[in-house]
């Protein structure tokens, strides 16, 4: 009885460990905490773009992209050409690819004409780890506390982005 006893406990112990996992794994753990510390290498390949390098008081959109990517090519147009509805936001656009292709991408587009778009490399894969990336173009936008507002993960139509800038 006593055997019995202790293998009832030992099952309903791990039904529910098995329930709270599964309560983990619908819920990205990065949506319940601020924005965390970063570091990316920036395109001069010496400066290091940190959380607190950010504006205040703007809202923040985390946009992960390869320089290879038609998507991210297409969706860095539309902002280029949107950029006044990004006006009270920071775009940092992040990339884990090799320094040399960033740089094409960043010259290629002229981003250094938008004060604010920032353009980096992450090498340590720490966006792309946090956020759990599958696809790319990956959003995640921010508001002016560093709280998650929402995340796009592939293509996004623009109107959709815009909804929370």
């Amino acid at each position: 009885m006593k055997y019995l006893f202790i293998l009832f406990v030992l099952c309903v112990c791990g039904k529910q460990s098995i329930a709270q996992n599964d309560t983990a794994k619908t819920t990205p753990l990065y949506t319940q905490y601020p924005l965390p510390q970063f570091s990316i290498l920036l395109t001069d390949s010496v400066t290091w773009y940190t959380k607190n390098d950010l504006p205040k008081k703007k809202k923040t959109v985390i946009m992960l992209f390869s320089p290879d990517c038609e998507h991210c090519k297409h969706e860095t147009e539309l902002i280029k050409k949107n950029i006044s509805q990004f006006s009270g936001t920071q775009v940092v656009m992040v990339t884990p690819m090799p320094f040399a292709k960033m740089q094409e991408f960043y010259e290629h587009f002229e981003l250094h004409k938008f004060k604010n778009i920032t353009v980096g490399r992450d090498p340590k894969f720490f966006f792309s780890n946090y956020f759990k990336v599958h696809y790319l173009p990956f959003f995640a936008i921010y508001d002016k506390n560093y709280k998650l507002l929402k995340t796009f993960e592939g293509s996004t139509r623009l109107e959709d982005l815009i909804k929370y800038l």
